[in-house]
């Protein structure tokens, strides 16, 4: 049995996870709220935005920890094509999740399937991810942990959705994107102790890239994404303006209205 340990750099990894994760519910609760102020395309458009900050957000958090974990006396890599899979899963069935209440008239129900959906893809990202792991040996699961970080993603991503319903203003959202960045490291980590790995007897390198090679590069690229954003929303207009124009990409300006 390979000794496991999650943060082999200390609490540089989770730390730096969390604000990753922090940053993604920050944006999405953002944009998603921006949403419920408008309608039509541009509504589509910031449904759309939150999706991908959320999808980057979770993704990223996933992949920083990662770089803290190792089993003792084996090299991990992992296969690229099945990383890069778990970044558009966590994207599309987030997203999936977000257009549900951005788009119903029933509230309770689109937070309960929209909080299911999100929730499943948030666990989806980090099991995919940790399917294209690479290792000599063999990995297994604990089935009732891997359920309650099931669970834990379910009940994060619901109230993220409630928190995007319900909270106005920013002093408020900056109030719930680290609890929500906390509950997206909980699933996380305790996804990450349903893990067991058995080593082979014969010791070779496995297939794949290790996580510096592969995560590094994409990270400087979301990191530039996550800053842009992050100035689009610094140029956004207060709901207290009233009627004001921002231009979200390649779609029509983007008119508030105040409710």
């Amino acid at each position: 049995m390979g000794h496991i340990d999650h943060a082999v750099h200390g609490w540089a990894t989770p730390a730096i996870s969390y604000l990753a994760a922090c940053l993604g519910a920050l944006l999405a609760l953002r944009s998603t709220r921006w949403a419920l102020l408008t309608e039509g395309r541009t509504r589509r458009n910031w449904l759309a935005f939150a999706s991908v900050s959320l999808g980057v957000g979770i993704w990223s958090m996933h992949f920083i920890a990662m770089l803290g974990f190792a089993v003792r006396g084996a090299e991990i890599r992992y296969n690229v094509p099945l990383t890069v899979l778990s970044l558009v899963v966590a994207i599309v069935v987030v997203g999936a999740g977000i257009f549900t209440v951005g788009y119903s008239n029933h509230p309770v129900g689109s937070l309960l399937a929209g909080g299911v959906a999100t929730g499943v893809g948030v666990a989806a990202m980090h099991y995919l991810g940790m399917a294209a792991m690479r290792i000599s040996g063999s990995i297994s699961y604990d089935l009732p942990i891997v359920a309650a970080s099931v669970g834990i993603a379910i009940f994060a991503a619901t109230a993220a959705l409630w928190a995007a319903l319900n909270i106005q203003g920013t002093a408020a959202v900056l109030a719930a994107a680290p609890v929500m960045g906390i509950a997206v490291c909980a699933m996380h980590y305790t996804g990450m102790t349903a893990i067991s790995v058995q080593l082979s007897a014969v010791r070779s390198t496995p297939p794949g890239v290790i996580g510096l090679q592969f995560v590094f590069p994409l990270a400087v690229g979301l990191g530039t994404y996550v800053f842009s954003s992050a100035l689009a929303f610094a140029v956004a207009p207060s709901k207290e303006a009233g009627r004001s124009s921002v231009f979200l990409g390649p779609a029509a300006p983007l008119t508030v209205r105040t409710r």
